[in-house]
């Protein structure tokens, strides 16, 4: 066997010194191949060429299935590239050559690519909260290249914000959250489009405002805007991603009643009676957590608009950062919710 091996090496050497082409090669190397399979079926088992050359058929055959496999795999990694290339290269005439640039490490994943990056760009978000959750958020939102990001809050920055707020500034202590987080999103993207609402969410303008948008993110911090917040998506179709921290832990979850997941108040149908789950002001919060659980929001956000993975669509993510332990439960739609029973 090793004879015929070095006569197949010696074909491939001289085919290259005479720039033979490669499909040609592999040819010659082919015809080898056969004749050794064929030599191997007509001759008795017992003929000295047959003993000399590995002595059975079925020798020549494996030979040949390791050869096609790797030909294969090789080939497949071949069509794989150059299905990457043109997204690599130029994922849509829509981006300019900055924003290619900018946004390269997404393109690069297969999970998102230049395809998932343009839904990213046509996408619109709204984010109710520019506080602790809302910091992060807005910030992965912009720095992944959401086409238009709304804020909304009434708050203005104060110095305690600071801990934890990281989208806001000493020097814009004063300043209404949402301008101040206008100014941090547009010098992190200046391609994108943010679009501040310096105003309480309330039941007159809800539904008008969440209806301009695709999705919705709610890092609030009081329960009547996330019972608000959560009806108007229902009604109105539109997912939403809700969090929530409370000193050291923290939950998220993807509530899309439209498209057979539960909705909020399918989870959490009675509201905490008062002090029975204090604020951020009242009981303290671990600096890093809204990051964390801001962080998380973001990146369910980019997997539904981008189609990527599985997302915490009925399921719930309880992260518990004293403990460094991080929980996922089911979560099911509830027969009766007033919210979205009815589209059961």
């Amino acid at each position: 066997m090793i004879t015929v091996f070095g006569l197949m090496a010696a074909l491939w050497g001289l085919g290259a010194w005479l720039r033979t082409p490669v499909a040609l090669r592999w040819g010659m190397i082919g015809a080898v191949w056969l004749a050794m399979v064929g030599l191997h079926l007509g001759l008795p088992a017992a003929h000295p060429l047959r003993l000399a050359t590995g002595g059975e058929a079925r020798v020549w055959l494996a030979v040949g299935v390791v050869a096609g496999l790797v030909f294969g795999y090789r080939k497949l990694l071949v069509l794989l590239r150059k299905r990457a290339v043109p997204v690599t290269a130029a994922p849509d005439a829509a981006f300019r050559p900055a924003e290619v640039d900018r946004y390269a490490r997404h393109i690069l994943l297969r999970e998102i690519g230049g395809p998932g990056q343009r839904r990213l760009k046509d996408a619109k978000v709204l984010v109710v909260g520019a506080g602790g959750l809302g910091s992060p958020a807005l910030l992965y939102l912009a720095a992944a290249g959401v086409g238009v990001i709304g804020v909304i809050d009434d708050d203005v920055v104060e110095a305690s914000n600071l801990q934890r707020q990281i989208i806001h500034t000493d020097q814009r202590i004063g300043e209404a959250k949402v301008q101040s987080a206008a100014t941090a999103v547009k010098a992190l993207n200046p391609f994108i489009e943010v679009r501040p609402y310096q105003r309480r969410l309330t039941d007159e303008i809800a539904a008008g405002l969440i209806g301009a948008y695709d999705l919705v993110l709610d890092g609030c911090d009081n329960f009547d805007t996330r019972y608000l917040v959560n009806r108007v998506c229902a009604e109105a179709g539109k997912p939403l991603i809700s969090g929530a921290i409370t000193q050291w832990e923290g939950q998220v979850s993807l509530f899309d009643p439209a498209r057979g997941s539960p909705c909020y108040e399918c989870v959490f149908p009675v509201r905490p009676a008062p002090g029975m789950v204090p604020s951020c002001a009242e009981a303290g919060v671990a600096a890093p957590l809204p990051g964390i659980i801001g962080a998380l929001m973001a990146m369910e956000a980019v997997k539904h608009i981008t189609g990527a993975g599985r997302t915490l669509a009925g399921r719930l993510m309880i992260h518990d950062a004293l403990n460094a332990e991080v929980r996922v439960i089911g979560i099911k739609r509830r027969d009766g919710c007033p919210v979205c029973g009815a589209r059961h």
